[in-house]
């Protein structure tokens, strides 16, 4: 056999083989291939980078037999003594996830244990992992709620859309059913709840408030026979008593009002 690969077997008897090395007594695989030479160029490719100081951008043209990931997997483990099977490169401060040879995500230190043993995903521009068997967005760990719109419901504060290191990461709206409205100092809040198309509930002069609002008009949804799954809000900085007394004193828009007799006539 050429060197660092060997032979292996699907469960239908087909042969490939797989190549892997050892370095700093670490034995790791680089992947499967159809024949034998094209693993032993991964093995070789492999020795030449770990044995280089080339930059991750520079050995990325080594990706015809090595994968992007494993290449900064490498990279990482020869230059910062940590192997981490998921493309991840520490530098001072924070860490580099590799979604792409292209996009580069930053993240802070304290999640590295976290994406170290997640592979970030993206879908329609949504970047997503698998977690506990759930597909989580990655903005849930920013409090940011799914379908929650840039610009809108959150922001860069350096306008990089690939930073998310907290200290980036504006959260403009953290409750369900809320939009911030108007201009700085004098913003207002939109209350929305979506039936058979949105109904504007009220705007509101405190974020909490218009929470609250949408939360009673989905009580009132539910009493009049709407049987979707809605989320409602939690209100931290309210205590039960001051929650209580919100939702009693907040009035809904009357054509919503309006909207839900028909359901109840019905």
């Amino acid at each position: 056999m050429l060197p660092g690969t060997y032979k292996a077997y699907k469960k239908d008897g087909t042969l490939y083989y797989r190549a892997s090395i050892t370095y700093k007594n670490k034995h790791i695989s680089l992947g499967s291939y159809a024949t034998e030479e094209d693993a032993s160029h991964a093995y070789f490719n492999a020795d030449k980078l770990l044995k280089s100081d080339l930059s991750i951008e520079n050995a990325f043209y080594l990706t015809r037999y090595l994968p992007f990931e494993k290449i900064v997997s490498l990279c990482n483990f020869r230059d910062n003594h940590m192997y981490v099977a998921t493309p991840i490169y520490l530098r001072r401060n924070y860490f580099s996830y590799y979604l792409s040879i292209q996009k580069e995500l930053k993240f802070d230190i304290d999640d590295l244990f976290y994406y170290a043993e997640k592979t970030i995903m993206q879908r329609r521009g949504h970047l997503f992992v698998n977690d506990y068997g759930m597909q989580v967005t990655i903005l849930s760990r920013y409090g940011i709620k799914p379908h929650a719109v840039l610009g809108r419901d959150y922001e860069f504060a350096n306008g990089d859309d690939t930073d998310y290191r907290y200290s980036n990461v504006i959260v403009i709206n953290p409750y369900f059913g809320v939009s911030r409205i108007g201009e700085a100092p004098n913003y207002k809040y939109k209350a929305m709840i979506h039936i058979n198309g949105n109904y504007i509930i009220g705007t509101y002069d405190t974020q909490e408030n218009a929470a609250i609002a949408y939360n009673k008009a989905v009580d009132l949804a539910w009493d009049a026979g709407i049987s979707r799954n809605y989320q409602k809000n939690y209100i931290n900085s309210y205590s039960t008593a001051q929650y209580l007394e919100a939702y009693n004193k907040i009035k809904l828009r009357k054509k919503y009002l309006d909207y839900l007799k028909g359901f109840i006539s019905d």
